[in-house]
Formats: C-alpha cells, sequence, structure tokens
C-alpha cells in the first residue's frame, strides 16, 4: 500500500488542531464547528482521519456518522453512530432508540418530529457524556433531511463539550442542495467556525508526493502527471497504486494503453467490444482483472473472458476483501471511510456481475 500523504494540507491540519484544543478546557459554551469542503477525491475523509490521529489530548469520545448508499432512511447520521452499541444502557426511551437506530424491532408508531429531533440531540447528549468528543459527519451533501437538522441542532447546543467536524460536497453537488445549502450557512454562522476548501494539489505539491514514491522525479515526468490527474490526489493515488514497482516512465504511457500487458485478449479468442476494453483518458491508473462472460448463442466452445476495469482502490478493496475484512477493517487499513468502501464494493459487485462480497472474493 502507497505512504499516506498530506502533502499541501499542513495548514489545515493546523486550522484543525486549534480547533480541537478550543474545546478541551471545557470553557467553550457550544460546539466548535469545521466544515471542510471539496469536489471528490480531494481527500476530505483523510484529511480528517488524519486529524484525528494528531489530536492531544486524545478526544475521549469519537462519534463518526455517514449516509446509507443503498437504503436512506431518517437520522442515517445518527443510525450509522448507533450501529454496534449496545443502546439499552443508555438512559432514554427504548422505543425512540429503536427508530433512531433503525432497528428491524422498531414500532411503526414514532414521535412527533419535533420531539423525535430534542430525543436525538438528546441521545448524541448522553454518548458525548463529559467529552471532550469529537463529532464526524461525513459525506453531509448525501444525508437525509432528518440528519441535516440534527446536524445544525448540535452545532448550536448548549453546554456540548465537542468539535463538530463536517465533511461534504459543495452544496450544488448534494441530493438536495437547497436544504444541503441553508445548513452549512447554518454552520458556517456559528462564532469562530474553521471553514475550509480543499482543492487540488499545485504541480510542486505533486512533485513532493511523486517523490515518496520516486526519488528526484524529472520535471517533465511531474507536469505529465499533474496534467493527467488534474491535480487531484485520489487520481493520483490511483495511478500511483496502478504502477507500483514499475520504472517512473510507466506514468508516462499514453492514456488508454494497458496497465497489465497480459490483460490483452490474445487474437483467438473473441474480440471485446470497444466499450469494454478501453480505459478512458479520465481515469488514469486502472487495473484489468478477469471474469467468465456467460454464453453467448454458440457452444462450439468455452466462454470467453472478458476484461473488468478496475481502478487501482477498487483492486485493493477486492483484495481487502478477499482477505475477510470488513468494511470497517478496510477502510482503516486503506485510509478511507467506510461509505467510501461501501461504493467501491458496489462498484466490484457491479463490474464482475456477482451479487455478495463472498462471491466477489471468490
Amino acid at each position: 500500500m502507497l505512504p499516506v500523504s498530506m502533502v499541501g494540507r499542513a495548514g489545515e491540519l493546523a486550522e484543525l488542531d486549534r480547533a480541537w484544543s478550543s474545546v478541551v478546557p471545557g470553557r467553550r459554551r457550544s460546539p466548535a464547528v469545521a466544515v471542510v469542503t471539496g469536489g471528490p477525491g480531494v481527500g476530505k475523509s483523510l484529511l480528517v482521519a488524519a486529524a484525528l490521529d494528531t489530536f492531544s489530548p486524545r478526544p475521549a469520545v469519537v462519534l463518526n456518522g455517514a449516509a446509507r448508499v443503498h437504503s436512506p432512511a431518517p437520522y442515517d447520521w445518527l443510525a450509522a453512530v448507533l450501529s454496534g452499541r449496545d443502546t439499552a444502557r443508555l438512559d432514554l426511551p427504548a422505543d425512540a432508540l429503536a427508530w433512531l437506530a433503525q432497528q428491524p424491532t422498531a414500532p411503526r408508531e414514532r414521535y412527533a418530529p419535533g420531539t423525535l429531533l430534542r430525543l436525538a440531540v438528546r441521545t448524541v447528549r448522553v454518548l458525548v457524556g463529559a467529552g471532550p468528543a469529537v463529532l464526524v459527519v461525513e459525506d453531509l451533501h448525501a444525508l437525509d433531511p432528518a440528519s441535516l437538522n440534527l446536524v445544525g441542532e448540535l452545532a448550536t447546543a448548549d453546554g456540548l463539550p465537542a468539535l463538530l467536524v463536517v465533511a461534504t460536497r459543495p452544496a450544488a453537488h448534494a441530493v438536495s442542495p437547497e436544504l444541503a445549502g441553508r445548513t452549512l450557512a447554518r454552520l458556517c454562522g456559528v462564532r469562530g467556525v474553521v471553514r475550509q476548501h480543499l482543492g487540488p494539489l499545485r504541480p510542486a505539491e505533486v512533485a513532493e508526493v511523486l517523490t515518496q514514491v520516486y526519488p528526484d522525479p524529472r520535471p517533465e515526468l511531474v507536469h505529465e502527471v499533474w496534467r493527467r490527474t488534474d491535480g487531484n490526489p485520489y487520481a493520483l493515488t490511483e495511478l500511483l497504486a496502478a504502477y507500483a514497482g514499475q520504472d517512473p516512465d510507466t506514468l508516462l504511457a499514453p492514456a488508454g494503453s494497458p496497465v497489465l500487458a497480459e490483460s490483452t485478449p490474445p487474437p483467438s479468442r473473441p474480440a471485446v467490444p470497444a466499450s469494454r476494453a478501453a480505459v478512458p483518458e479520465s481515469a488514469p491508473g486502472r487495473s484489468t482483472r478477469r471474469r467468465a462472460a456467460p454464453e453467448s448463442g454458440s457452444t462450439d466452445g468455452p466462454a470467453a473472458t472478458l476484461p473488468v476495469c478496475l481502478t487501482g482502490r477498487e483492486a485493493e478493496v477486492l483484495d481487502c476483501l478477499v482477505a475477510g475484512m470488513s468494511n470497517k477493517q478496510v477502510a482503516r487499513a486503506l485510509g478511507i471511510s467506510v461509505r467510501t468502501v461501501t461504493v467501491h464494493v458496489s462498484n466490484l459487485l457491479r463490474k464482475t456481475g456477482t451479487a455478495s462480497r463472498t462471491e466477489v472474493a471468490l
């Protein structure tokens, strides 16, 4: 696995550390708030994870939640926080907790929306206790409206000893742009809020990342890699993962050339449609794996083998699935969010035409 780099993010890390320092003494009347925005792949989750690792003293409590990809429901963020916890020990109404945790045994009847929101805030207060705590909201742009309301309430909750860190794409890219925009405006209106927007890496920063893998990279190599990845940290990591262990000059290969020479089907096999065989220029660093294609009308020969184009990260996730890891274990091993792992697993199932994690691993 490639080394994780915070190149170009030192200032953001220092800002998050200062925000945490304002919570630790316990003199704040409401949580400190940090909002990190940016497009896909710029390293929002990685920045938050790196900040959590550097906070001193260590947070007594970390509550981390995100949207559910396949089955969104009210209070997704809190349901993710409560997942795997023994809610029976919380001094809260059992039926409300079951509903907030999205348990299958939750009663059909629920509290009025305002009452349920107050119970959700109270649940977070109980979990935080005396603190200090960090509340991490991943992918706010994909959260359900109830979770957005809860995040807004937590940002101004009186006497809550916590740092609320929100990572999101800009409101224009949200599931509900108007509601996400109002929530972000509410968060950014908190006194002393830390507001960060992560953009692409500059050529000098790309050179610093490349130096971690290739000693003294040539200027033309740096420029070409920066051009092909647009300075996107995720795309850069994908490219380096795809060519790991190879000569740096392979990074200059024309986009669209196969990463693995043996991935090209031999002439004796049926031709593969260009739409499936080609590696698009917009997605550098894809690796090619094979799966058996369903037999066509002819039964004269064995089924053809079709190439499955996986990104470098998808290949890493696949290796973790083969090792029997859960999504949380994969996220911890690769330094990405659980939601991002879920998306990669879904892509693996779709690309390989399999129906389960076990099947795709086999």
